[in-house]
Protein backbone atom coordinates (compact mmCIF):
# COMPACT_ATOMS: atom_id res chain seq x y z
CA UNK A 1 0.00 0.00 0.00
CA UNK A 2 2.82 2.47 0.73
CA UNK A 3 4.69 1.98 -2.77
CA UNK A 4 0.85 2.71 -4.34
CA UNK A 5 0.61 6.00 -2.20
CA UNK A 6 3.69 7.25 -3.06
CA UNK A 7 3.24 6.48 -6.73
CA UNK A 8 -0.10 8.15 -6.77
CA UNK A 9 1.44 11.11 -4.85
CA UNK A 10 4.39 11.29 -7.39
CA UNK A 11 2.03 11.82 -10.71
CA UNK A 12 -1.09 12.87 -9.52
CA UNK A 13 -2.94 9.56 -9.76
CA UNK A 14 -4.58 10.38 -6.61
CA UNK A 15 -6.82 13.04 -8.69
CA UNK A 16 -7.70 9.90 -10.97
CA UNK A 17 -6.07 11.22 -14.08
CA UNK A 18 -3.11 9.66 -14.73
CA UNK A 19 0.45 10.35 -14.84
CA UNK A 20 0.24 12.97 -17.24
CA UNK A 21 -1.91 14.93 -14.73
CA UNK A 22 -4.72 15.08 -17.50
CA UNK A 23 -5.77 12.61 -20.58
CA UNK A 24 -4.30 13.26 -23.56
CA UNK A 25 -6.44 14.40 -26.30
CA UNK A 26 -7.10 11.55 -28.94
CA UNK A 27 -8.00 13.97 -32.08
CA UNK A 28 -4.78 15.92 -31.11
CA UNK A 29 -2.22 12.87 -30.93
CA UNK A 30 -3.96 11.78 -34.19
CA UNK A 31 -3.22 14.77 -35.96
CA UNK A 32 0.57 14.73 -34.82
CA UNK A 33 0.96 11.09 -35.78
CA UNK A 34 -0.40 12.02 -39.17
CA UNK A 35 1.79 14.83 -39.47
CA UNK A 36 5.37 13.28 -38.28
CA UNK A 37 4.44 10.48 -40.33
CA UNK A 38 4.34 12.33 -43.72
CA UNK A 39 7.41 14.47 -43.03
CA UNK A 40 9.30 10.98 -42.55
CA UNK A 41 7.98 9.38 -45.38
CA UNK A 42 9.05 12.66 -47.24
CA UNK A 43 12.36 13.01 -45.55
CA UNK A 44 12.99 9.44 -46.35
CA UNK A 45 12.19 10.23 -50.20
CA UNK A 46 14.14 13.37 -50.39
CA UNK A 47 17.43 11.50 -48.55
CA UNK A 48 17.04 8.82 -51.24
CA UNK A 49 16.88 11.41 -54.34
CA UNK A 50 19.47 13.61 -53.21
CA UNK A 51 21.88 10.94 -51.85
CA UNK A 52 22.40 12.76 -48.99
CA UNK A 53 22.45 10.17 -46.31
CA UNK A 54 23.00 11.99 -43.08
CA UNK A 55 18.81 12.87 -43.11
CA UNK A 56 18.45 9.86 -41.70
CA UNK A 57 20.31 10.03 -38.61
CA UNK A 58 18.95 13.59 -38.13
CA UNK A 59 15.40 14.41 -39.97
CA UNK A 60 14.17 10.60 -40.36
CA UNK A 61 15.36 9.95 -36.80
CA UNK A 62 13.71 12.67 -35.24
CA UNK A 63 10.41 11.89 -37.38
CA UNK A 64 10.22 8.14 -36.44
CA UNK A 65 10.74 9.42 -32.62
CA UNK A 66 8.07 12.00 -32.47
CA UNK A 67 5.59 9.83 -34.01
CA UNK A 68 6.56 6.75 -31.98
CA UNK A 69 6.05 9.14 -29.18
CA UNK A 70 2.67 10.58 -30.07
CA UNK A 71 1.35 6.97 -30.79
CA UNK A 72 1.83 6.30 -27.33
CA UNK A 73 -0.28 9.14 -26.24
CA UNK A 74 -3.20 8.31 -28.82
CA UNK A 75 -3.19 5.34 -26.72
CA UNK A 76 -2.82 7.22 -22.89
CA UNK A 77 -5.87 8.80 -24.62
CA UNK A 78 -7.96 5.56 -24.12
CA UNK A 79 -5.99 4.45 -21.15
CA UNK A 80 -4.61 7.22 -19.24
CA UNK A 81 -3.15 5.50 -16.02
CA UNK A 82 -0.73 3.06 -18.31
CA UNK A 83 2.77 3.95 -17.37
CA UNK A 84 4.10 1.87 -20.89
CA UNK A 85 2.93 4.18 -23.50
CA UNK A 86 3.64 7.05 -20.65
CA UNK A 87 7.09 6.22 -20.42
CA UNK A 88 7.50 5.87 -24.23
CA UNK A 89 6.29 9.67 -24.86
CA UNK A 90 8.31 11.09 -22.35
CA UNK A 91 11.30 9.53 -23.72
CA UNK A 92 11.00 9.52 -27.40
CA UNK A 93 9.65 13.29 -27.20
CA UNK A 94 12.03 14.36 -25.23
CA UNK A 95 15.11 13.10 -27.34
CA UNK A 96 13.47 13.26 -30.89
CA UNK A 97 13.82 16.42 -31.84
CA UNK A 98 17.39 16.61 -30.61
CA UNK A 99 18.55 15.36 -34.65
CA UNK A 100 17.09 17.58 -35.97
CA UNK A 101 18.91 20.60 -34.44
CA UNK A 102 22.21 18.87 -36.18
CA UNK A 103 20.66 19.18 -39.62
CA UNK A 104 20.53 22.73 -39.42
CA UNK A 105 24.45 22.24 -38.43
CA UNK A 106 25.21 20.23 -41.70
CA UNK A 107 23.61 22.62 -43.69
CA UNK A 108 25.29 25.50 -41.68
CA UNK A 109 28.33 23.54 -43.26
CA UNK A 110 27.23 23.10 -46.57
CA UNK A 111 26.79 27.01 -46.54
CA UNK A 112 30.21 28.29 -45.29
CA UNK A 113 31.74 25.97 -48.12
CA UNK A 114 29.56 27.73 -50.73
CA UNK A 115 29.73 31.63 -49.34
CA UNK A 116 33.16 30.89 -48.00
CA UNK A 117 35.20 30.22 -45.15
CA UNK A 118 37.22 33.15 -45.10
CA UNK A 119 34.21 34.54 -42.97
CA UNK A 120 34.25 31.83 -40.01
CA UNK A 121 36.16 31.90 -37.31
CA UNK A 122 36.02 27.45 -37.53
CA UNK A 123 37.03 25.53 -40.38
CA UNK A 124 33.18 24.44 -42.16
CA UNK A 125 33.61 21.02 -41.02
CA UNK A 126 34.15 21.79 -37.24
CA UNK A 127 30.81 23.13 -37.19
CA UNK A 128 29.33 20.05 -38.20
CA UNK A 129 31.73 17.55 -36.01
CA UNK A 130 31.34 20.08 -32.64
CA UNK A 131 27.98 20.64 -32.29
CA UNK A 132 27.09 16.90 -33.69
CA UNK A 133 28.73 15.69 -31.10
CA UNK A 134 27.16 17.72 -28.36
CA UNK A 135 23.99 16.90 -29.77
CA UNK A 136 25.00 12.85 -29.37
CA UNK A 137 26.22 13.84 -25.36
CA UNK A 138 22.64 16.03 -24.85
CA UNK A 139 20.83 13.33 -26.54
CA UNK A 140 22.63 10.56 -24.75
CA UNK A 141 21.69 12.55 -21.40
CA UNK A 142 18.45 13.14 -22.12
CA UNK A 143 17.60 9.42 -23.42
CA UNK A 144 19.24 8.38 -20.07
CA UNK A 145 17.20 11.17 -17.75
CA UNK A 146 13.69 10.07 -19.93
CA UNK A 147 14.35 6.34 -19.02
CA UNK A 148 15.03 7.04 -15.30
CA UNK A 149 11.92 8.85 -14.47
CA UNK A 150 9.93 6.88 -16.21
CA UNK A 151 11.08 3.59 -14.74
CA UNK A 152 10.98 5.82 -11.28
CA UNK A 153 7.30 6.69 -11.71
CA UNK A 154 6.61 2.92 -12.75
CA UNK A 155 8.00 1.69 -9.05
CA UNK A 156 6.31 4.27 -7.21
CA UNK A 157 9.19 6.17 -6.87
CA UNK A 158 10.04 9.57 -6.94
CA UNK A 159 11.58 10.80 -10.75
CA UNK A 160 12.67 14.05 -9.88
CA UNK A 161 16.13 13.06 -10.13
CA UNK A 162 15.99 11.18 -13.94
CA UNK A 163 14.12 14.44 -14.77
CA UNK A 164 16.90 16.61 -13.47
CA UNK A 165 19.33 14.67 -15.53
CA UNK A 166 16.92 15.15 -18.32
CA UNK A 167 17.31 19.13 -17.12
CA UNK A 168 20.75 18.76 -17.75
CA UNK A 169 20.32 17.47 -21.65
CA UNK A 170 18.16 20.11 -22.35
CA UNK A 171 20.46 22.99 -21.07
CA UNK A 172 23.12 21.75 -23.10
CA UNK A 173 21.24 21.22 -26.17
CA UNK A 174 20.24 24.79 -25.21
CA UNK A 175 23.38 25.85 -24.96
CA UNK A 176 24.78 24.79 -28.18
CA UNK A 177 21.70 26.27 -30.61
CA UNK A 178 22.96 29.19 -29.01
CA UNK A 179 26.26 29.24 -29.70
CA UNK A 180 25.47 28.02 -33.40
CA UNK A 181 23.68 31.44 -33.56
CA UNK A 182 26.62 33.24 -32.40
CA UNK A 183 28.65 31.87 -34.83
CA UNK A 184 26.17 31.63 -37.51
CA UNK A 185 25.55 35.16 -36.74
CA UNK A 186 28.84 36.26 -36.83
CA UNK A 187 29.76 34.74 -40.24
CA UNK A 188 26.63 36.08 -41.92
CA UNK A 189 27.42 39.34 -40.15
CA UNK A 190 31.14 39.21 -42.12
CA UNK A 191 29.65 37.99 -45.71
CA UNK A 192 27.46 40.70 -45.42
CA UNK A 193 29.68 43.53 -44.45
CA UNK A 194 32.53 41.26 -46.80
CA UNK A 195 34.81 41.18 -43.54
CA UNK A 196 36.66 38.50 -44.04
CA UNK A 197 39.50 37.10 -41.47
CA UNK A 198 41.76 35.84 -44.14
CA UNK A 199 42.67 37.09 -48.13
CA UNK A 200 41.58 34.29 -50.66
CA UNK A 201 43.60 31.52 -50.39
CA UNK A 202 42.76 29.35 -53.83
CA UNK A 203 40.57 29.96 -57.15
CA UNK A 204 37.67 28.97 -55.44
CA UNK A 205 37.85 31.36 -52.63
CA UNK A 206 38.84 34.14 -55.41
CA UNK A 207 35.89 32.84 -57.15
CA UNK A 208 33.59 33.10 -54.03
CA UNK A 209 34.80 36.93 -53.59
CA UNK A 210 33.81 37.69 -56.70
CA UNK A 211 30.81 35.91 -56.19
CA UNK A 212 30.16 38.09 -53.65
CA UNK A 213 29.92 41.42 -55.88
CA UNK A 214 27.15 40.03 -57.73
CA UNK A 215 25.27 39.25 -54.66
CA UNK A 216 24.10 36.25 -53.15
CA UNK A 217 22.19 33.75 -54.74
CA UNK A 218 18.07 34.31 -54.36
CA UNK A 219 17.96 30.06 -53.40
CA UNK A 220 21.08 30.42 -50.78
CA UNK A 221 18.71 33.37 -49.51
CA UNK A 222 16.06 31.15 -49.18
CA UNK A 223 17.41 28.13 -47.61
CA UNK A 224 19.03 30.42 -44.82
CA UNK A 225 15.76 31.93 -43.86
CA UNK A 226 14.37 28.67 -43.74
CA UNK A 227 17.55 27.10 -41.19
CA UNK A 228 17.20 30.44 -39.21
CA UNK A 229 12.74 29.65 -39.24
CA UNK A 230 14.04 26.28 -37.50
CA UNK A 231 16.18 27.00 -35.51
CA UNK A 232 14.05 29.36 -33.89
CA UNK A 233 11.04 26.93 -33.20
CA UNK A 234 13.57 24.24 -31.86
CA UNK A 235 15.01 26.76 -29.70
CA UNK A 236 11.48 28.45 -28.34
CA UNK A 237 11.22 24.42 -27.63
CA UNK A 238 14.42 24.14 -25.97
CA UNK A 239 13.46 26.58 -23.60
CA UNK A 240 10.24 25.25 -23.10
CA UNK A 241 10.91 21.86 -22.02
CA UNK A 242 13.98 23.92 -19.84
CA UNK A 243 11.00 25.62 -17.67
CA UNK A 244 8.31 22.72 -18.20
CA UNK A 245 11.31 20.57 -15.90
CA UNK A 246 12.34 23.27 -13.76
CA UNK A 247 9.24 23.61 -12.68
CA UNK A 248 8.67 19.99 -11.38
CA UNK A 249 6.97 17.09 -12.78
CA UNK A 250 3.72 17.61 -11.00
CA UNK A 251 3.98 21.72 -11.66
CA UNK A 252 1.66 23.42 -13.80
CA UNK A 253 2.90 23.49 -17.00
CA UNK A 254 3.89 20.11 -17.35
CA UNK A 255 0.63 19.57 -16.47
CA UNK A 256 -1.12 21.65 -18.90
CA UNK A 257 -1.53 19.81 -22.24
CA UNK A 258 -2.18 22.85 -24.27
CA UNK A 259 1.47 24.22 -23.39
CA UNK A 260 2.93 20.61 -24.81
CA UNK A 261 1.13 20.09 -27.77
CA UNK A 262 1.73 23.86 -29.08
CA UNK A 263 5.44 24.91 -27.55
CA UNK A 264 6.61 21.11 -28.30
CA UNK A 265 4.54 19.03 -30.79
CA UNK A 266 3.79 22.60 -32.61
CA UNK A 267 7.64 23.55 -32.57
CA UNK A 268 8.82 20.65 -33.83
CA UNK A 269 6.66 19.84 -36.38
CA UNK A 270 6.97 23.72 -38.24
CA UNK A 271 10.62 22.80 -38.11
CA UNK A 272 10.60 19.60 -39.86
CA UNK A 273 8.45 20.65 -42.09
CA UNK A 274 10.26 24.02 -42.87
CA UNK A 275 13.58 20.79 -43.69
CA UNK A 276 11.30 19.38 -46.08
CA UNK A 277 9.61 22.23 -48.24
CA UNK A 278 12.88 24.25 -48.42
CA UNK A 279 15.12 21.16 -48.58
CA UNK A 280 18.44 21.98 -49.10
CA UNK A 281 19.08 19.37 -51.60
CA UNK A 282 16.37 22.02 -53.56
CA UNK A 283 18.04 25.12 -52.81
CA UNK A 284 22.01 24.14 -51.71
CA UNK A 285 22.85 21.48 -53.25
CA UNK A 286 22.58 22.85 -57.26
CA UNK A 287 24.88 25.92 -55.93
CA UNK A 288 27.51 23.76 -54.30
CA UNK A 289 27.70 21.46 -57.43
CA UNK A 290 28.61 24.68 -59.39
CA UNK A 291 31.21 25.29 -57.11
CA UNK A 292 32.47 22.12 -57.25
CA UNK A 293 32.82 22.18 -61.11
CA UNK A 294 34.41 26.22 -60.80
CA UNK A 295 37.02 24.09 -58.17
CA UNK A 296 37.97 21.45 -60.83
CA UNK A 297 38.12 24.07 -63.73
CA UNK A 298 39.04 27.56 -62.90
CA UNK A 299 38.31 28.57 -66.16
CA UNK A 300 34.74 27.33 -65.78
CA UNK A 301 32.19 30.73 -66.48
CA UNK A 302 35.03 33.31 -67.54
CA UNK A 303 34.87 34.84 -70.64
Amino acid sequence: MDTLTTSLMTRGFNSGIGPYNYVPSREVGIVFVTLFAISTVAHIVQAVRFRMWWLFLTAVFCGVSEVVGWSARVYSSSHPHALVPYSIQTSATITGPTPLIAANFVILEYIIKILGARYTRLRPKMYTILFCSSDVVSLTIQGVGGALAAMAAGNGKDPTTGGNIMLIGIIMQMVAITLFIIFASEFLFRYAKDRPLKEPADELERHQALAYKLGMDPRMKISLCAMAFSTTCLFIRAVYRTIELTDGWNGRIISTQLYFNVLDGGMVVLAIFTLNIFHPGFLVLPIQRRFHRINDNPSYGKA
